[in-house]
């Protein structure tokens, strides 16, 4: 690609701050990825609230960029100026209460606390609409509960992406799908639902919120829309060096759900999609409404305010993770130093040929609380039968499918209502282990997997590719397509695209194995209780 190209108009550029990694992603017109960019973070548990600090958020995002740049001048020859567009992806969910200085009031309470029961079960009653744990509205609503002294003064309530987003352009918006993880979504007005704000209003009547909360929450913007352009400012803080040019067009910032959606074409009615991180989920686009009111359940939008169902698993591919790290390191005091893929690859490479007698080996990859199975504490836990062997293959195989476990108790709550999908693909870094973890998703939701090659760089080229459609609405390149078009005709015609079919052998023993993992969560319940 030339020099023109790099620094004109034809590029775009996405940042998404996953739960382990921030990661840069420059995409060209034709949706390819010209190079990427990456730090690592990781949250912490403060006071008993799991966060992440204001300043890992800049030191990161600047870390990601430098890195992202450094790429570009190794593989282009150029020094990284200017690109078409920017977007800003992040973790959905949680709790950013700023003040009208725009100055945090409390710790970031990231998506993985689950101290909001009591407003939770609140809100799901007064609305009629699950309002799950995790989500922004629960927790100012238990901050309302508990009188926390920060309720009157504050000015916004915004997610990460939003917050980044503000840091980089001074504006406060949201695209609708991480907008649909703060409040529920009117789908036919694409913005917060207006009777369930006024039944807010209503319950928080007698306290002191200050600000209504229809005031709090920021904006909603569609994709396709024009979300505020670089400042100087925020052009300093992605590149302290200065070489960044401010006035870059930005999309509406969206969340990791919204991200994945896009990243694997599945924002159309009838499509479904998971993603595969430290945590889990999947999400299908609803023709209708739900007939009932699950708890395992969430309900919320895609980038253009549709519909969707989405089975959230707090808990993902972490614990293998570890147990990965756990292998590289005795490589290394073997003096066999080995790169983490390739210790990935060596560990689930015999995992789907272990026999079906490895049944009695289970993983829990708890690492925290999993609502959808009723597990408050999470442990991460082996246990195994005493006939069972212990095999290499056979631990692989247990902690590759306990990833995928909990989901597919979410995945059963949709099937009896009546929910079904057309196609299935996914998305994450696991999903590069060879076409393993590809398979045992497929077995685990007994159903036909696609993967495309970009999408395992995950929700930073979804964001980009966002941005890319935002560009081409501000300059009549889209034609006034919706997007599920617009990304069917632009980004997927030529996507090279690997789908993986599961036998009938290997859904009937993912089945087998399920059952007993799900019968063997009163030993995962109890190392909670016992286990302080």
């Amino acid at each position: 690609m030339s020099h023109e190209q790099i620094h004109q108009e034809h590029t775009t550029l996405g940042i998404e701050l996953g739960s382990t990694r921030i990661k840069a992603c420059l995409v060209g017109e034709a949706g390819q990825t010209l190079a990427t960019g990456s730090s690592s973070w990781e949250s912490q548990l403060f006071d008993g609230v799991w966060t992440y600090s204001l300043d890992a958020v800049h030191e990161g995002l600047a870390a990601a960029y430098a890195d992202l740049a450094a790429t570009v001048r190794r593989l282009h020859g150029i020094e990284l100026r200017a690109v078409g567009t920017i977007g800003i992806s992040a973790m959905m969910h949680g709790y950013l209460a700023l003040d009208s200085a725009g100055d945090l009031l409390t710790p970031f309470r990231t998506w993985r606390n689950t101290t909001t029961t009591p407003a939770a079960a609140r809100l799901t009653e007064e609305f009629g609409q699950n309002i799950p744990l995790r989500w922004t509205i629960a927790h100012h609503y238990q901050a309302i509960i508990d009188a926390e002294p920060h309720v009157p003064r504050a000015h916004t309530l915004t997610t990460l992406a939003g917050y980044v987003h503000h840091l980089l352009t001074g504006t406060h918006v949201l695209g609708v799908g991480d907008a649909s993880g703060m409040f529920p979504i009117d789908p036919a007005t694409g913005n917060y639902d207006a009777e369930l704000l006024e039944r807010f209003s209503q319950l928080t009547a007698e306290q002191d919120t200050g600000r209504p909360l229809d005031q709090l929450l920021p904006p909603v913007a569609s994709a396709g829309a024009q979300a505020g352009f670089l400042t100087p400012e925020g052009a300093q803080l992605l590149d302290p060096t200065g070489a960044l040019e401010p006035g870059i067009m930005f999309c509406p910032p969206e969340g990791d759900a919204g991200t994945g959606m896009v990243a694997t074409n599945a924002v159309r009615a009838r499509t479904g999609n998971v993603s595969v991180g430290t945590s889990i989920f999947a999400m299908l686009v609803l023709q209708d409404s739900l007939r009932t009111t699950r708890s395992e359940i969430d309900i919320v939008a895609t980038p253009d305010a549709k519909l969707v169902a989405m089975v959230h698993c707090n808990n993902g591919a972490s614990e293998l993770g570890a147990w990965a790290g756990l292998f590289g390191e005795f490589l290394t005091n073997m003096g066999h130093a080995a790169d983490p893929d390739q210790v990935f690859q060596a560990m689930l490479g015999g995992a789907l040929e272990a026999d079906a007698d490895q049944n009695g080996l289970l993983a829990y990859n708890l690492l925290a609380a999993e609502p959808i199975i009723g597990v408050d504490a999470g442990r991460p836990m082996i246990v195994r039968t005493p006939e069972t062997p212990l095999t290499l293959a056979g631990l692989a195989r247990a902690q590759l499918l306990g990833v995928f476990a909990a989901l597919s108790v979410g995945m059963g709550v949709l099937a009896e209502e009546g929910v079904s999908v057309d196609r299935f693909s996914a998305h994450g870094g696991l999903l590069r282990t060879g076409g393993v973890a590809q398979q045992a998703l497929a077995a685990a939701l007994g159903t036909p997997v696609a993967v495309t090659k970009d999408s395992t760089e995950g929700g930073a080229w979804g964001i980009a590719v966002l941005a890319s459609y935002a560009r081409a609405a501000a300059t009549g390149a889209s034609s006034g397509r919706a997007l599920p078009d617009w990304l069917d005709e632009e980004v997927f015609a030529a996507s090279e695209v690997e789908t993986v079919t599961p036998t009938d052998a290997e859904v009937a023993d993912y089945a087998r194995f399920l059952d007993r993992w799900v019968a063997g969560l009163a030993a995962e319940r109890a190392a909670g209780q016992a286990l302080e």
